[in-house]
């Protein structure tokens, strides 16, 4: 297998993987058909709502996950399994990648479209199956450090990073706080469970401390986030529980790579989230394959 071609495969699954973790952490999505209600009373009482479900989604700690993302030609995708934000992200997803180049990449190299993915506190590992590990040695399993993402993906690397060390629930919700349309947008039942829906746009170059509920920095901080991945605007869509967690979350918006949208249900809140190292002597890191590719035929 080419370094070029190895390089694309690498970096790209740990793009997706961590796209993945970001879909289920903050978003947007389709506000639908709703009115959007007038007068600052209305606006202040959905703000309000959202800060309570802010606080209360912060303090659960973990859920299980199931949800779909799209972006542009690159990665289409299914990811399931569990997450935890006590102290950083952790986690266990598998991500079944259903269409665009990720998957057509996969499945050159003799996979079977889907990798399992590890995350801990500072890296990230996947399961690239049999046929990549066949590549390169014989080991399956394939490390990549955060503080790595900058150099592995470019531009963008940063953003990764930050993204995979923040990505829980409560940032789908913050992104709702910066929006300045705001809105409860009715009642819906989410897989049979009642729900109140919040919607609201963030255009990201209208940020501003004027309409947003967030502080300076916090706004700061997620303008720089979002002008990053090169998203220009983006829709997003909560569903809410009775108990102030999240049910459901859409996602859609546009970046420099291309339209994205996500979806991502949530449930088991509190759940267990254990997640260990794979076996020392089934990893490889990422960087070490690339030291050794470049240095072998290309």
């Amino acid at each position: 297998m080419r370094t070029s071609t190895l390089r694309r495969m690498g970096t790209g699954a740990a793009a997706a993987a961590l796209l993945s973790v970001a879909a289920c952490s903050g978003g947007g999505g389709d506000a639908g058909t709703a009115e959007k209600p007038a007068g600052d009373k209305v606006r202040t009482a959905s703000v309000a709502a959202l800060q309570q479900i802010r606080t209360k989604t912060g303090t659960v700690r973990s859920a299980r996950i199931e949800g779909t993302t799209e972006m542009g030609g690159t990665v289409s995708m299914k990811q399931t399994g569990t997450i935890g934000w006590a102290d950083g992200l952790t986690g266990s997803l598998t991500l079944t990648y259903t269409g665009g180049t990720m998957a057509k990449a996969l499945k050159q190299g003799g996979g079977d479209g889907s990798v399992r993915a590890r995350y801990l506190q500072d890296e990230y590992y996947a399961d690239m199956g049999e046929a990549f590990a066949a590549t390169i040695g014989g080991k399956r399993w394939v490390r990549y450090a955060y503080k790595d993402l900058a150099e592995l993906g470019g531009p963008a690397g940063d953003l990764l990073e930050e993204q995979a060390r923040n990505s829980t629930p409560e940032q789908g919700v913050k992104a709702l706080l910066a929006a300045g349309d705001v809105r409860k947008a009715g009642q819906e039942d989410v897989r049979g469970v009642p729900a109140t829906r919040y919607s609201g746009t963030v255009d990201v170059a209208e940020l501003t401390g004027r309409n947003s509920a967030l502080d300076a920095g916090q706004l700061a901080a997620l303008k720089e986030q979002l002008s990053a991945a090169g998203v220009t605007t983006q829709t997003v869509d909560i569903w809410v529980g009775e108990d102030d967690l999240l049910l459901k979350k859409t996602e859609r918006g546009e970046t420099a790579a291309g339209a994205f949208s996500s979806t991502v249900f949530y449930s088991d809140y509190g759940t267990e989230v254990s997640v260990e190292k794979p076996p020392a002597d089934d990893t490889v890191d990422f960087r070490e394959i690339l030291r050794q590719r470049a240095a072998g035929p290309s």
